[in-house]
């Protein structure tokens, strides 16, 4: 597995996946040597919990990885939204991938800086790799974190909450309330959410973010530990079913969407029932996501 940025971000993920024994290999590579080499020499001290081998890696190296996991990007500040990181990550991406040439063509890539689904949009064309082998984190810690919400409320663990954010990792996300269950039972039956203001927690669901970048300057524990579960369901082949950004044909745009993941990437994506209003909310966002990436579609 290869981790290209070795800041905050990278390094969290690397630590996390150390934790998890997810990989026997573990390549870092960032652009600033002496960050990244001391990253090294902080995550070997680590290692002994998993035994996995952490060194730097180059570009080349990097791109004979099985999983290829890209965190480079300009950091997100305060007020700023994903989309308006785009024109300074689109740079930052394509010298990225120019470097990673020519990538493992089994290599699953993993992408993680913002805005996700317009960065996916563009590896999956930029790379050379199938589709379905090119990822984004997507919705899937968003999706946690309305869990993380309701479980609050209803005393329940937030895996028993089968409730998905969809859509857009950022302002345009939709919390699809409508097929949303906890033990087969809906979860706006419940007599804790009645009369629930939905459009409410579903932006805090979208701020969360906002509000950590604002107190400590960065998001990284929480999209380690997602990054960490899906490079296990690729490893080991899970087939779990996760939102991740992809090309979904249904709206002709790169949006996140529940899939099964495994070695192979992307086995299928399932799209969640969605009444007239959900489904609305998707088709502005992939609308915009589209415009964002017209000159990278087919």
């Amino acid at each position: 597995m290869a981790i290209i940025g070795a800041g905050s971000v990278g390094s969290s993920i690397a630590f996390a996946c150390l934790m998890r024994s997810v990989v026997s290999e573990l390549l870092i590579n960032d652009f600033n040597a002496k960050v990244c080499e001391g990253q090294v020499l902080d995550l070997q001290d680590a290692a002994f919990v998993s035994s996995t081998k952490v060194r730097v890696g180059t570009p080349k190296e990097c791109g004979q990885a099985d999983i290829i996991v890209i965190t480079a990007g300009a950091r997100q500040k305060p007020n700023e939204t994903r989309d308006e990181l785009v024109l300074r990550n689109e740079d930052i991406l394509k010298s990225v991938l120019d470097g990673l040439q020519p990538i493992k063509p089994s290599a699953i890539l993993v992408l993680v800086a913002n805005p996700v689904n317009i960065l996916t949009c563009m590896a999956q064309k930029l790379s050379g790799l199938p589709s379905h082998q090119v990822i984004g984190t997507g919705t899937f810690l968003d999706s946690i974190r309305f869990r993380v919400a309701m479980k609050e409320r209803l005393a329940v663990s937030e895996t028993s909450v089968h409730a998905y954010v969809v859509g857009d990792h950022g302002d345009k996300q939709v919390a699809v309330w409508s097929s949303a269950r906890v033990g087969g039972k809906p979860l706006v039956s419940f007599e804790e959410l009645k009369g629930i203001d939905r459009v409410g927690e579903a932006k805090k669901v979208a701020r969360k973010a906002y509000g950590i970048i604002d107190l400590k300057g960065a998001t990284s524990f929480g999209i380690a530990a997602v990054v960490s579960d899906l490079a296990l369901c690729i490893t080991l082949n899970k087939l779990t079913v996760i939102p991740l950004s992809t090309y979904c044909e249904r709206f002709n745009a790169c949006l996140s969407f529940p899939v099964s993941l495994g070695t192979n990437g992307i086995e299928r994506i399932v799209y969640p029932d969605m009444d007239e209003n959900e489904i609305a909310m998707v088709e502005a966002s992939a609308k915009t996501t589209r415009d964002a990436c017209a000159k990278y579609m087919n």
